[in-house]
């Protein structure tokens, strides 16, 4: 018995080198810098990862380790995130300002290090400082380790595909604009794919992004929204797509003829080339049940080589229509479709038994200002909370105060429940609940705590979707519904089977999303809305997980040229 006991320990040892030799380091240079680029028949600075817009991709397979040195030569503070990689006990690379470190500094630089877990498919990295995002992108791609295969059939190319945003002003300066008077942020004044605005824009045609393909053969197009501040329809004319994986995970294979995609969500869609060679648009247009929003729509080309050269542009009829801006049911029909492999060679685990439950209502809201002379309801400013409180960006890093053990930087009281409990759906809401109160209060999990967070969205200010985005590990959706969430029969609905792995999801206007998942990365992790003015406006909050036991359930320790808010 002890000598099979030691033969397993060496097994796995030796499995465990096999897996390191196997693995490669990848080293990348991201220098931030302020480049030039014309869209709209105007030129601006923006800033930019090594002068590319959209920035450059990143591939990697699992188990593989990525270490970026990101160098500021901009005149702009610049932190880096890595959206959906799980960083396993270094949230000291994770990036978002203030939560896991002070931002890089002009003339600074910082090496970051990941290691890929079991992350798969298409992720993407971007800016989490101020919003330098909207510029500051890529796509970040995770292959599968060498001997594996895709659960599907193996495309004859892969494309990137990211749904971006332009103003034609300054983002800092619109930034600065809305934060000043308390309203809206200016829309943007146009939409993007792979960096163009297509052929209904001004001075745009002559630069379309165009997909050229060869007739009867399999894309995999990994697509990413980048966009700020909108959910996304996409379509592809005269063309189904296959849609096989979201957010770094693998989905069971669904057909659909248009997709529904968050800003911070990735979709893996097939395309096969099966329709008569010619040249077909692609278009994606805003989903917006509620609030201002850019009403215009990007397009590229799906352009058949077979075909030989065109020369006349395709007449806007072409144009293939997309659901309409406010068809709440086609953006959360698409999304209930999601659904993980779940079998042997791609098992899940869902927690069934829950120690930590959670009821987090979002609301926009709004907060008194000075003389009241803001551009807000009731010239007030606006605001978002999540269980009515407004986030509270601090001056020093979370994760280096919880490190250290600094006292006085956040306080460990965030609500489990929210504070005022009312119809959280029904119009109109009493104008005494409008308002939120601030606060830097986080939730802290005991190590391996299993959690449930339902979603509440509310109808204040008239309501509006969410995407949230959970920092440092995926979770499972497990059910989702309109209206209040009745914690007697809703349950009895969930999805524990094969509900889909993901680190962003779209909660609905005014309805409710649940789900889970097992607090087993220690460290410091934001969770918070992923429409950008949400954020600014509040929406977020952070999860505190403790060390475990054992030596490989504890936090590492932080690089020694750490960024450091002391």
């Amino acid at each position: 018995m002890k000598m099979n006991i030691m033969f397993v320990i060496l097994l796995s040892l030796l499995w465990g080198h096999l897996n390191l030799c196997l693995a490669t380091l990848h080293h990348h240079t991201f220098v931030i810098m302020e480049s030039q680029y014309t869209r709209l028949c105007s030129t601006k600075t923006i800033l930019t990862v090594n002068g590319r817009f959209p920035g450059p991709p990143v591939f990697v397979a699992q188990g593989d380790t990525i270490v970026i040195d990101v160098v500021n030569q901009a005149s702009h503070n610049i932190t880096i995130h890595w959206h959906g990689v799980k960083q396993d006990r270094y949230p000291w690379s994770d990036g978002p300002e203030y939560i896991t470190q002070c931002p890089i500094q002009p003339g600074g630089r910082f090496r970051q290090s990941l290691v890929m877990t079991d992350e798969i498919g298409t992720l993407w990295w971007h800016a989490h400082s101020d919003w330098s995002r909207a510029t500051v992108h890529g796509p970040l791609i995770v292959y599968p380790t060498n001997g594996s295969r895709y659960p599907f059939p193996r495309p004859h190319r892969e494309i990137p595909l990211i749904l971006g945003e332009w103003w034609r002003s300054d983002i800092q300066a619109v930034l600065n604009e809305f934060q000043r008077t308390g309203g809206d942020p200016n829309v943007s004044d146009a939409f993007l794919i792979n960096g163009q605005p297509g052929v209904l824009y001004p001075c745009s045609v002559a630069d379309v992004f165009r997909l050229r393909v060869s007739y009867g053969r399999t894309y995999l197009i990994r697509m990413v929204n980048a966009v700020m501040n909108n959910i996304m329809f996409f379509k592809i004319a005269n063309h189904s797509l296959l849609v096989v994986g979201s957010d770094g995970a693998y989905l069971k294979p669904f057909r659909t003829n248009y997709i529904a995609i968050s800003p911070g969500q990735t979709i893996d869609f097939l395309l096969t080339t099966n329709q008569p060679p010619n040249q077909y648009y692609m278009a994606s247009r805003v989903y917006a049940a509620a609030a201002q929003f850019d009403n215009t729509t990007t397009t590229a080309i799906l352009e058949y080589v077979d075909n030989g050269n065109y020369t006349t542009l395709l007449p806007f009829s072409a144009i293939p229509s997309l659901p309409a801006f406010n068809d709440t049911p086609a953006s959360i029909n698409f999304t209930n479709r999601l659904r993980s492999l779940a079998n042997r060679e791609h098992p899940i685990n869902v927690p069934l038994s829950i120690t930590r439950n959670f009821l987090f209502t979002l609301s926009i809201n709004i907060q008194p200002c000075i003389n009241s002379s803001c551009a807000g309801p009731l010239q007030e400013r606006l605001a978002a909370s999540i269980n009515n409180v407004t986030f509270g960006s601090p001056r020093i890093s979370i994760l280096e105060a919880y490190y250290n053990g600094i006292e006085g930087v956040y306080t460990e009281d965030f609500p489990s429940v929210p504070p005022f409990q009312f119809n959280y759906t029904a119009t109109p809401v009493p104008i005494p609940l409008w308002r939120s109160g601030n606060g830097t209060r986080v939730v802290v999990l005991d190590y391996n705590s299993t959690v449930e967070i339902v979603f509440q969205g509310t109808s204040i200010l008239g309501g509006i979707d969410h995407p949230m985005h959970l920092h440092g590990q995926s979770f499972y959706v497990v059910g989702s519904g309109l209206g209040n969430f009745n914690p007697t029969t809703d349950p009895l609905n969930y999805n524990l089977v094969d509900p889909p792995h993901q680190n962003t999801i779209a909660v609905p206007i005014r309805g409710w999303t649940a789900i889970r998942f097992r607090a087993n990365n220690p460290g410091v992790w934001l969770m918070h809305c992923h429409l950008e003015r949400h954020v600014s406006w509040g929406m977020e909050t952070v999860f505190i997980t403790r060390d475990g036991d054992m030596p490989d359930q504890r936090m590492m320790p932080p690089p020694r040229d750490f960024p450091s808010c002391l």
